[in-house]
C-alpha cells in the first residue's frame, strides 16, 4: 500500500484562498508545472528559495509514492523589460549590451542556473522545456484564441481582449482584482498603443526591424508574449487540465492571471486545480536589489566572496536556513540567521551519526510511531517544513537519550526510527551530510594525488605511455590534470 493512501495532504490554494485536501486528477499521479527562470542574468537568491519550495513539494510527493511529472520551463524569449508588453525583450537587451547573440546569453545563464541548483541539491524536473522550442505550439494557441473572438490583430501584433473575455469569465479570479477598477486606474496611453483596452496583453508581438529574436507566423515576423509560453508548455506536457501550478508570489498577477484567461479562451476549461505561490526573500530586513547593493548571489554565499556575511557557508546550511520558514512566509536572510542555522544543522548531522552507534534493546521506551506521524502531519499541512524541522529536533533529543542509555528501542523500532530520520532529512528536505561529503572529497584528493605521483615517476622513467594513460583516463572521468611551475594540480 503506497504511503499516499494513508497520508492526506492539505495545501493552500491561491485560487480559493483556503487550505484544501489534495485530490489528484488521476490516482497515484501528480502533474505539476512551475514557472522557471528568465535566463538573462545570474539566478538570484530569491529564485533559489522559490524553486527550493517546489523541490521540497516534488520530493514529498515522490516520497509518498506518487508518480510525479514535474515540468519547469526556461524562458528564453518573450519576457519584456519591466514585465510589460512594450519595449525590449530582457534577453535581447542583455545580448545588445554585451554584444552577444541572444542564445549565447541564454546558454550562459542557463548553465549558471543549473550549476547553482545542483550545488543546492535540487532534483531535476521531469521535463524542462524552453519557450523557443515551442513557438509552433504557441502560434496554434493564438489561432484558437483569435478564432474564439477574444484575440485580435493590430498592426501585426495579436492581443488578448480582456474586456470581451470578462463578459463570460472572471479576469481577476486568481489575484482578486476587479477589471473595472483596473481599467479605471490605468493611465490613458493617448492612442500610442494598438490595444483596445489598457489591460489587454500581447499574445504575439510584431518584430521591429531592430529586434533580433523573430519567427515567421500567419501575422508576419514576430515573437510570442511572455504569458503564452507557459500555457503552451504546461498543456502540452500535462494536458488541458492538471493538478498543480506553482511559482513566485510576484507572478500571481499578471502572469498567472493571464495564463488562466488564455487556457479558458483556448480550451473552454479551467487549467489548474491548485495554484501554489512561494513568498519573497529579504536581506537584512530590506528588499534585495542590485541597485542599492543590498544583494547577494547564491554562489557568493558558498564562496564567502561578499561583504554581507562573516564567512562562507555550505549549500546544505543555506538550504537548511531557508527551510526553517514556511514557503508562504517572507523570509529574511542575514548573517546572524544563517550562523544560527549552521549550529542547528550541525546538531542534526551529529545526531544522525550518533544514531548509527545505538544498540537495540529488548524494550522500547519511546513512541516512535507517534513521533513519525507528527513528522508526516507537518508535511501534510501545506508542506510545513519548520514544523517538520521542530519534530526532527525532537528526534535529535531521542538520539541523545538513547546514546546516554536513558531510553531504549527494540531492533524494529530502532530501524524504523533510523529510516524515518534519514528519509525526512535527506530525501524530503534534501539536505546533505557535509562531513560525509568532505570525507569523500578527502579520499578522492588522496587517490588523485597518488596517481599524480605515479605519473611523475613514470615521466622520470621516460615511460610517457603510462604517463599519458594516467592523464587521459583521469580526464575521461572528469578529472583534469594541470602541469605548472609549482607541480601538477587537478580540477573536477
Amino acid at each position: 500500500m503506497p504511503l499516499y493512501s494513508t497520508q492526506k495532504i492539505k495545501l493552500y490554494n491561491s485560487l480559493s484562498g483556503e487550505k484544501e485536501i489534495f485530490t489528484p486528477i488521476h490516482e497515484g499521479n501528480v502533474g505539476m508545472y512551475v514557472c522557471g527562470p528568465t535566463v538573462y542574468s545570474n539566478v538570484h537568491l530569491g529564485n533559489v528559495r522559490t524553486f527550493m519550495s517546489f523541490d521540497i513539494i516534488f520530493r514529498y510527493f515522490t516520497h509518498l509514492g506518487y508518480k510525479v511529472r514535474y515540468v519547469r520551463n526556461i524562458t528564453d524569449v518573450g519576457h519584456m523589460v519591466d514585465d510589460v508588453d512594450e519595449g525590449e525583450d530582457k534577453i535581447a537587451k542583455k545580448a545588445r549590451l554585451e554584444k552577444l547573440e541572444p542564445m549565447e546569453v541564454v546558454q550562459r545563464y542557463t548553465i549558471d542556473f543549473h550549476q547553482i541548483l545542483k550545488a543546492f541539491n535540487f532534483l531535476p524536473p521531469s521535463i524542462e522545456p524552453t519557450a523557443t522550442g515551442h513557438i509552433i505550439e504557441q502560434i496554434e494557441i493564438i489561432k484558437k484564441i483569435v478564432a474564439s473572438g477574444i484575440g485580435y490583430e493590430a498592426n501585426g501584433s495579436i492581443y488578448f481582449d480582456v474586456v470581451k473575455y470578462n463578459e463570460n469569465h472572471n479576469y481577476g479570479i486568481l489575484s482578486g482584482r476587479n477589471i473595472e477598477d483596473m481599467l479605471a486606474n490605468t493611465r490613458d496611453l493617448d492612442g500610442q498603443s494598438d490595444k483596445k483596452n489598457p489591460q489587454d496583453f500581447a499574445l504575439w508581438k510584431k518584430a521591429e526591424p531592430q529586434h533580433i529574436m523573430r519567427w515567421p507566423s500567419p501575422w508576419g515576423e514576430g515573437f510570442p508574449g511572455w504569458h503564452l509560453e507557459c500555457t503552451a508548455m504546461s498543456t502540452k506536457y500535462l494536458g488541458n487540465h492538471f493538478d498543480i501550478h506553482g511559482g513566485g508570489m510576484d507572478l500571481k498577477f499578471p502572469h498567472h492571471e493571464c495564463e488562466i484567461a488564455q487556457n479558458e479562451a483556448c480550451t473552454g476549461q479551467t487549467p489548474v486545480n491548485y495554484w501554489l505561490h512561494a513568498n519573497m526573500l529579504t536581506l537584512n530586513g530590506k528588499k534585495m536589489a542590485k541597485s542599492t547593493g543590498n544583494n547577494i548571489l547564491p554562489g557568493e554565499i558558498l564562496s564567502g566572496d561578499n561583504t554581507i556575511l562573516s564567512k562562507a557557508f555550505s549549500a546544505s546550511v543555506a538550504r537548511f536556513f531557508m527551510l526553517q520558514a514556511h514557503y508562504r512566509s517572507i523570509l529574511d536572510f542575514s548573517d546572524d540567521a544563517i550562523v544560527a542555522a549552521e549550529k542547528g544543522y550541525k546538531r542534526l548531522m551529529e545526531a544522525l551519526e550518533n544514531l548509527t552507534q545505538i544498540t537495540a534493546s529488548n524494550t522500547s521506551t519511546l513512541d516512535i510511531a507517534s513521533w513519525k506521524q507528527l513528522c508526516y502531519d507537518a508535511m501534510n499541512d501545506d508542506f510545513n517544513t519548520p514544523i517538520l524541522i521542530a519534530q526532527l529536533f525532537e528526534g535529535v533529543r531521542f538520539c541523545n537519550l538513547l546514546k546516554e542509555g536513558k531510553e531504549t528501542l527494540t531492533a524494529d523500532d530502532l530501524n524504523d526510527f533510523t529510516i524515518a530520520m534519514n528519509a525526512f532529512v535527506f530525501d524530503v528536505l534534501g539536505l546533505e551530510n557535509e562531513k560525509a561529503t568532505n570525507s569523500q572529497n578527502d579520499k578522492l584528493e588522496g587517490t588523485v594525488n597518488l596517481l599524480i605521483e605515479m605519473r611523475k615517476q613514470a615521466r622520470a622513467d621516460k615511460n610517457f605511455a603510462l604517463s599519458d594513460q594516467i592523464r587521459d583516463q583521469l580526464l575521461a572521468i572528469g578529472i583534469q590534470l594541470k602541469d605548472g611551475k609549482e607541480g601538477t594540480s587537478f580540477s573536477l
